[in-house]
């Protein structure tokens, strides 16, 4: 099974996983002196905060939530470019590895990056809204 031709073309996400996947593009420098060439494996870092930007579009509450839903969620999987068959990281992998985008400040260049491009494209609104 081909997981792009299941998602829909006319899905949102379609257009934020372009804004997210360019965001990321402008990144590469801060992510060569994140990691080292040499190591362990980590969770690569794009696939982290295109997963932070899942938590926060879809409210999941928590890493560990996120990573039960990478178990089944195709939409999320091929958000993330991952394949049906896969293993998705470990929760605790994903906080360990979140701790150093958070140290080289990559989390807030990426949502400053995905907001200024959604703003370029005039994917926001200006409309406010509170939940309880």
């Amino acid at each position: 099974m081909n997981i792009e031709e299941q998602i829909p073309e006319d899905h949102p996400l379609r257009e934020i996983k372009e804004v997210a996947d360019a965001a990321l593009k402008r990144m590469d420098r801060t992510f060569d002196r994140m990691y080292s060439k040499r190591g362990r494996r980590s969770v690569p870092p794009e696939r982290l905060l295109k997963s932070m930007l899942l938590m926060a579009l879809y409210s999941i509450p928590s890493e560990v939530r996120l990573c039960e839903q990478l178990r089944y969620n195709m939409l999320f999987r091929w958000f993330l470019g991952m394949d049906m068959v896969e293993t998705p990281f470990d929760h605790c992998a994903f906080s360990d590895n979140r701790d150093r985008l958070l140290e080289y400040q990559a989390t807030r260049k990426f949502f400053e990056h995905v907001v200024a491009e959604a703003q370029a494209r005039r994917l926001m609104s200006k409309d406010h809204f509170s939940v309880d």
